[in-house]
């Protein structure tokens, strides 16, 4: 099999859409797309680990490849009628999505291709209006808002990436601590002496129940976290006797790290770079929504 990143954008767009399709019929025939995306990794699919996290710097600051081959490979199943947007941010399987059987994916993409080809270039060969009507069209608009979302979830890793060891953990404590974890003063907050941890913590549920929280954080970018961090950590916690673990990373793991991390009696809770960027928006750790206004159709509808 050919190297992923080795491949042309139009080969990364047919060797991700027969994988979709069989992940979105595990996951029960509509999923999110960050759920998507994170199944495609984890299956056995060819993908690289880093896939999900990788970057690279655009006119606009940085930017995530993946997230284009995964949307271009989605609009070419929605117009080969395999796929439909039900709404922001999910994909779910047509009919005929869900009638698939093959197991090759160049015939699969070859009877894509086939039908979505035609209409790509029927839409270019009058830009004007394949413009005018995309601006009309609301699965264009979601497309647009999904990438500008997409664009600072990256500038916001980028800039997580930037901090200093120290003070990444210190926001990884704030976010927790947002998530009604009350922060120890003692362990954890040391540079050394706390057998690794990089936060820990109390959380109590609402029938009273006190939990002991061990966190670890680490930012990384040109590797994923694999196993034999998530066994470094589990021995920290044992040390300080905590319940369950929080692992916090800007990159993402690798599939036997989330094995090892659902392995044992105390299970650890992994939050990737993904998932960190819409805990912050959530949360609005050091950051904070901005208001636009879109103008109504008063404006371009004839007198």
């Amino acid at each position: 099999m050919s190297n992923y990143y080795d491949l042309t954008a139009r080969e990364k767009e047919a060797f991700v859409m027969l994988p979709i399709i069989e992940e979105l019929k595990q996951l029960g025939g509509e999923a999110a797309n960050d759920e998507i995306k994170r199944a495609l990794v984890a299956g056995d699919h060819g993908l690289p680990e880093d896939v999900l996290v990788a970057t690279k710097m655009g006119k606009n600051g940085p930017f995530k490849p993946f997230d284009f081959t995964f949307n271009f490979g989605v609009r070419n199943m929605i117009m080969a009628g395999y796929l439909e947007r039900p709404r922001r941010g999910v994909v779910a399987l047509l009919a005929q999505g869900r009638a698939v059987t093959e197991t090759d994916r160049q015939a699969f993409t070859a009877k894509v291709f086939a039908v979505s080809d035609p209409k790509w270039e029927e839409l270019s060969k009058k830009k004007q209006k394949a413009r005018e009507a995309a601006a009309a069209n609301d699965e264009t608009i979601e497309e647009v808002e999904e990438s500008q979302e997409n664009a600072w979830q990256t500038k916001l890793l980028d800039a997580l990436n930037n901090l200093s060891a120290t003070k990444f953990e210190t926001f990884c404590r704030a976010l927790v601590h947002r998530m009604n974890i009350e922060i120890d003063e003692t362990i954890g907050i040391s540079p050394t002496g706390d057998g690794g941890l990089d936060g820990y913590g109390y959380l109590t549920t609402d029938d009273l129940q006190t939990v002991r929280v061990a966190l670890q954080a680490k930012k990384w970018t040109n590797s994923v976290v694999s196993s034999p961090e998530i066994d470094k950590f589990r021995g920290a916690m044992d040390k300080f006797r905590a319940d369950y673990g929080i692992f916090i990373t800007t990159s993402t793991f690798t599939q036997n790290a989330v094995a090892a991390a659902r392995t044992g009696s105390k299970m650890i809770t992994l939050v990737d770079g993904d998932r960190l960027t819409k805990l912050v928006a959530k949360y609005e750790v050091y950051v904070h929504p901005v208001t636009t206004y879109e103008l109504d159709d008063f404006f371009t509808t004839e007198d």
